[in-house]
């Protein structure tokens, strides 16, 4: 399960989609799934399907399985050469049998000649060519471009930086039409540092919907509030804000959301395994008394030549 997010079953996928132009490749460790320690495989359990992932040794993810029934499900395989993401496939079988036609095979090579620029070429299995995209990076290791390539033409995503009076924008434009803008500042509230992310997407240059989010000194999520776009007023309006309390373990215990006429409380308990690194097996959320279930499974430790 997604960190912050827990008790939503979602299918993780390598890339944090801008829309349907423009991508950023990243990798998943262990701690994107709330893991820790030497975990090897984890087998999520919900009432609405089951997740499956393995991990190297090194806590990257390797493979993904999202089960929907015993017949129907999807495989993700991660390849890696020195921790770098070389090659990504989805496979997709339904009535336990592979769907070529519908399973995909990503490949990328990385170009360190000048500054870092990343290549991805996304190929279907029955060998049909579907897009190609270019990522290029500045001497800070920052993206600054990302060019998508297809049989329907060329669209160029540009990402723009900008630090102004303690606050540091970034800016994707598609085409040079704003796409997206993520604005990270800090405050000092009871005595504690506090960063605040507001993002604003945009559909066609204008602005579409909206979400601030605020992080304690430990990068953990402790509220969000989003925004609706108003085209009478243009102007973002606040609707729908959430708010999450942590145990002393850094876990979710609480969550609130709050809007007109909403008001929805969740309390999360959880049971951990008894292994060094204490990864919890069971949590439950109340007062609908939902429940997801991990089976974790670890790697021996190696031992230490005397």
């Amino acid at each position: 399960m997604i960190k912050n997010y827990i008790g939503v079953l979602v299918l993780m996928i390598f890339v944090l989609p801008l829309s349907v132009f423009g991508q950023e490749v990243r990798i998943f460790t262990l701690e994107d799934f709330d893991l820790k320690d030497s975990v090897k495989t984890c087998l999520v359990s919900t009432k609405y399907g089951k997740e499956e992932y393995d991990f190297n040794r090194k806590g990257l993810l390797t493979k993904s399985v999202t089960r929907y029934n015993e017949a129907d499900y999807d495989v993700v395989y991660y390849k890696y050469r020195d921790s770098l993401l070389v090659e990504k496939r989805s496979e997709t079988y339904r009535d336990n049998k592979f769907d070529p036609s519908t399973s995909i095979a990503h490949f990328f090579e990385l170009d360190t000649t000048e500054n870092r620029k990343i290549t991805e070429k996304i190929i279907s299995y029955d060998k049909e060519f579907l897009d190609q995209y270019v990522y290029t990076y500045d001497d800070k290791g920052d993206l600054t471009k990302m060019v998508r390539i297809n049989n329907e033409g060329t669209d160029e995503t540009l990402v723009e930086y900008k630090k102004y009076k303690g606050e540091f924008t970034i800016t994707y434009l598609l085409n040079e039409v704003p796409l997206k803008s993520i604005r990270t500042s800090y405050q000092k509230k009871n005595g504690e540092n506090q960063k605040i992310v507001l993002t604003k997407e945009f559909l066609k240059g204008e602005g579409n919907k909206a979400y601030e989010e605020v992080f304690n000194e430990k990068d953990m999520l402790l509220a969000r509030q989003e925004f609706e776009y108003d085209a009478t007023a243009k102007k973002f309006i606040p609707t729908i804000r959430t708010s999450y309390e942590y145990d002393e373990k850094g876990m979710l215990v609480e969550e609130v959301t709050r809007g007109d006429n909403l008001l929805d409380k969740k309390e999360y308990i959880y049971q951990y395994d008894k292994e060094e690194g204490g990864n919890w097996v069971k949590q439950i959320i109340t007062p609908e008394n939902a429940y997801v279930t991990r089976k974790i499974t670890y790697y021996k430790q190696e031992k230490k030549e005397k």
